[in-house]
């Protein structure tokens, strides 16, 4: 896109940072949130380091990979953790009959599932980085489902092989005793349909590789096959499943409102915010109550206490919804029906439920906090140290637990955030035990911003409840308009990009999981401690693989 049709971006100086990249530049974009950088294929390392180093642009939040009719491309979607309303683009174009560019995980250890995703399905090759195999779809499949000349109907074929050793020669010491162990594929223990293939020498913990893929559902081609206006929106409740339905709707509705330039009225904008941190408070209810379940199987006290619980907040949802997991409430321009009648009757279960909170958070403390078990079991294991955290693209609790103060309410401020009295909670233990405080400590934020909302909507004027701003019936951004949005989800920063091509549907839909990046640090948290410990670290990071295969 070119620079005079899309205003220029606030809060970065797009010509410091050209200046600043020098010939690295080939030419200029203006997405609608940053401002793009063309480089060439073969100093995209040079160009990163560069912004990393000396513009202080140490969050790769995303990767999108995407094929045109002349040309494949890259975008690096770069922030800032101090101020991540700093943002900025560097764009890679590379021909079709040659896709390939230097490789960004040397800048950013991140970048190594991100581009391997993007080579599994839309086929760019990535030089220089260590691991470039498939990550979602089986390594004997055959092209890349994204890429323009994928043949559908192409017979593929997954080789089993019986007796294949799994202990790779840079596995193996000759003074060590190594072994093989397959953690998964199964449910119950690993939070999903999940498979950890780990090496041990002795009873440590030598490498862990995580095999993701098997609940990858072409959620991203989904929507691109989706109207703007009603068809996408039920697609976010099914990524993380599990309790952050409005949070996920949110991340939609914040890109598609900034893509479409629609306004969202105030007294929606408080509804939204209360929803969401109903569903923030359920799913740290669940994450909690699943984590106590790994770390010493305590199932009648503490996962059914934190069942329990959610159970309440889940019956306001449903008040508030309709539904009690697949919410669909938000709409563009605002939400789909007011507070349900009686008003106070609703208002007065809010107000039940967190003025009952805190002993009940009291009680939690006494059953696990204080627990000389579960203490032993977390404290200085599953350690990540912030700079790694950062490298990693970590965010949420996983990142605040390790000192990072980042939290998008705050630092790129949405919905109604910034007009509420709450705080941004850290912890600087960075390990299994500071990730359970980060969790517990944001219920109390949580309820603080509910409660506050709720003393709003119940004096707000009877005549002035808008619930939705008026959105056109068919919306077609301009074609190559591009812009990505994030919201600060429960797991962590959820953002979408979204390039529009001049119809009432997306051309490219890519979601950024903050799950599939936080997982992508488990071996680096792993590496050196006991089986018992890497149960805990993954059940730490509270992953959903919904949302980390979409």
């Amino acid at each position: 896109m070119s620079s005079q049709e899309v205003p220029a971006v606030e809060g970065v100086d797009g010509d410091e940072l050209a200046e600043l990249l020098s010939d690295h530049v080939i030419g200029r974009e203006e997405h609608l949130n940053a401002p793009g950088f063309v480089v060439r294929p073969d100093e995209v390392e040079d160009a990163l380091r560069t912004l990393r180093d000396e513009a202080g642009f140490d969050h790769l939040s995303m990767l999108t990979a995407q094929d045109y009719e002349d040309r494949y491309e890259s975008i690096y979607h770069l922030k800032k953790y101090d101020d991540p309303t700093q943002e900025a683009s560097v764009v890679v174009p590379t021909p079709l009959d040659a896709p390939t560019h230097q490789s960004a995980e040397p800048v950013y250890r991140t970048a190594e599932w991100h581009e391997r995703e993007a080579y599994d399905l839309v086929g760019i090759d990535y030089e220089g980085n260590p691991d470039l195999r498939r990550i979602l779809l089986p390594e004997t499949w055959q092209g890349h489902p994204l890429s323009r000349n994928y043949d559908q109907d192409q017979p593929q074929i997954v080789s089993f092989n019986e007796h294949k050793n799994p202990i790779q020669e840079d596995h193996l010491d000759e003074e060590s005793d190594t072994m093989f162990l397959n953690i998964g594929p199964h449910h119950p223990a690993t939070h999903g349909v999940l498979h950890l293939k780990t090496t041990l020498d002795g009873e440590q913990v030598a490498d862990v590789d995580p095999d993701i893929g098997y609940l990858h559902r072409c959620e991203e081609q989904m929507a691109q096959n989706g109207t703007y206006r009603h068809q996408i929106m039920p697609y976010p409740d099914r990524w993380d499943y599990a309790s952050a339905g409005l949070l996920n709707e949110w991340a939609y509705a914040r890109v598609a409102e900034d893509l479409n330039d629609l306004d969202v009225p105030e007294y929606a904008q408080i509804i939204r915010t209360m929803g969401a941190e109903l569903c923030r408070i359920a799913s740290h209810l669940l994450a909690l109550g699943t984590f106590c379940l790994d770390i010493y199987g305590d199932f009648t006290a503490i996962f059914m206490y934190a069942m329990r619980d959610r159970e309440i907040v889940q019956n306001i949802l449903e008040d508030l919804t309709g539904q009690r997991m697949m919410f669909n409430y938000f709409r563009l321009g605002g939400v789909v029906w007011d507070i349900p009648e009686p008003r106070e009757e609703f208002f007065e279960k809010i107000h039940d439920f967190l003025n009952d909170l805190p002993p009940t958070l009291e009680e939690y403390h006494d059953l696990i906090t204080s627990n000389e078990i579960f203490q032993i079991r977390t404290i200085d294991t599953g350690v990540l140290e912030p700079d790694v955290a950062k490298q990693y693209g970590a965010t949420g609790p996983i990142a605040r637990a390790s000192g990072i103060d980042y939290d998008l309410r705050r630092d790129d401020p949405y919905g109604y955030y910034d007009q509420l009295d709450w705080n941004v909670v850290t912890e600087d233990g960075c390990d299994n035990y500071a990730r359970l405080l980060v969790r517990m400590r944001e219920v109390e934020e949580s309820a603080k911003i509910i409660e506050q909302c709720v003393e709003l909507l119940e004096d707000w004027p009877e005549d002035e409840r808008e619930i939705q701003s008026n959105v056109p019936r068919t919306l077609k951004p301009e074609a190559d308009t591009e812009v990505y949005r994030a919201v600060e989800a429960a797991k962590g920063e959820l953002g979408i990009y979204i390039r529009a091509d001049g119809t009432d549907k997306p051309g490219r839909f890519k979601i950024r999981s903050p799950c599939f990046c936080n997982l992508s640090a488990l071996g680096e948290m792993s590496n050196g401690e006991y089986i018992p410990d890497l149960v805990a670290t993954l059940g730490s990071l509270d992953v959903i693989l919904g949302e980390v295969d979409r």
